[in-house]
């Protein structure tokens, strides 16, 4: 059963858990062709990301001339077909945040797939994120492609859901899939009811082998990992507030931002200025390995995001034994379940973050075991790859719409 994923860009420092997906479904005998539309020489730090890199095909990186030829040899051979997607990317333009120009774009890019799985025999295309790479999906079924599906991670998507015109791909996708339950609640407000059964949760899974081989580390150190983009939404620099208030307090604590983004220079600007350059540190971006190291010399991972959909950090420092603080935020309630597994505060909060860090800290080793060790059999049930992967795997058999659905 060959199926083909595509992603707007693969591999990616924080796409590892797309990495271990394809990987589990590999393992259950699925082939696996991995599309990329760009990234075939973006840095990597990651071993596992670099030997993917080579099992990746990317539509672009032979320039505009193939895509041009794809485009003319699809508009010859097919011209009914390509005036069809012509006329879908048409309307999917008029709506969008983006201009006509940049959709013709995702046209030519579906010529060339399209080729290359008609070639290779694909029965199924995925999709991951809802955006462009779920949009040149949709066109490589118009084109006459391979039935197809998506997931959908957040919070992008959610935040501009007309603007990508996702309600038109989850009514014309086989299957869409949502890593929560709370992103399959956001996907239901789109469409109407009867395109509900269509969608479902498979979750992001780690592997077993991550389960299973934790050493066993003490959690007396004060050290606290944040992991993750620095950005906007993951809440850090609210995380640095909290971090200068501790510090006026007195409070002994160290803080470990592990990532890299596009606030990092301010976040940096912060630190020197309330002279935390002692007590704070920035890694950059690491590999999978390093994140386990920082997660591991931790106390606690703190993650104060204001969106998500459901971190993979989170579900990796549960597995690592150790608790979390983060946000009633999108999936991570569904995971994280206060005073069983960590702590959860109101997302913007600084007080309840400052006061959630300090009861962490003075909380007793005995305490943080219990939470780390309940976390780590939550996460095994609920985020074995394996058992992901077969989940999906049902659904990649399930290619033809319900009876009751006209397109």
């Amino acid at each position: 059963m060959p199926i083909a994923y595509l992603i707007n860009q693969y591999p990616k420092v924080s796409h590892s858990f797309i990495r271990r997906e394809i990987q589990a479904l590999e393992r259950l005998g699925i082939d696996v062709m991995r599309i990329s539309i760009r990234g075939w020489n973006e840095p990597l730090v990651d071993v596992d990301d670099l030997e993917e890199r080579t099992r990746t095909r990317y539509v672009l990186r032979d320039g505009a001339l193939a895509m041009v030829l794809a485009t003319l040899k699809l508009c010859l051979t097919h011209p009914i077909r390509f005036l069809r997607a012509l006329a879908l990317e048409i309307r999917m333009a008029r709506r969008s945040d983006r201009p006509l120009p940049v959709h013709l774009i995702y046209l030519a890019e579906a010529c060339r797939i399209f080729l290359w799985l008609k070639r290779a025999g694909v029965t199924h295309l995925h999709a991951h994120f809802g955006t462009n790479s779920a949009e040149v999906a949709m066109l490589i079924h118009v084109l006459g492609g391979p039935p197809w599906s998506f997931t959908v991670h957040g919070p992008e998507e959610f935040d501009k859901p007309f603007a990508i015109g996702l309600a038109e791909k989850i009514r014309r996708a086989t299957f869409v899939v949502a890593i929560s339950s709370y992103g399959r609640s956001q996907l239901y407000r789109l469409v109407d009811h009867r395109y509900w059964p269509r969608i479902h949760v498979v979750r992001c899974g780690l592997d077993r082998k991550f389960f299973d081989d934790v050493p066993d580390r003490p959690l007396s150190a004060r050290r606290l990992v944040c992991v993750g983009r620095i950005c906007e939404q993951k809440g850090q620099l609210l995380l640095l507030e909290a971090a200068r208030i501790l510090a006026a307090k007195g409070v002994d604590f160290e803080l470990v931002l592990a990532g890299d983004g596009e606030m990092r220079r301010e976040a940096e600007a912060f630190i020197e200025q309330h002279k935390l350059t002692s007590r704070v540190r920035i890694t950059g971006w690491i590999s999978n390995d390093q994140v386990r190291e920082e997660l591991l010399a931790a106390r606690v991972l703190v993650l104060p995001s204001f969106a998500e959909g459901l971190p993979v950090v989170i579900m990796e420092a549960m597995a690592l034994r150790r608790p979390v603080i983060s946000t009633f935020v999108a999936g991570i309630p569904e995971l994280v379940i206060p005073g069983e597994h960590g702590w959860l505060v109101p997302a913007g909060d600084v007080q309840s973050l400052v006061d959630t860090i300090q009861n962490c800290i003075i909380a007793s080793d005995n305490e943080l075991s219990m939470l780390g060790q309940a976390a780590h059999h939550r996460v095994k049930y609920y985020h074995d790859s394996d058992d992901e992967a077969l989940k999906l795997q049902r659904l990649f058999t399930r290619l033809s719409y319900p009876a009751n659905i006209k397109l």
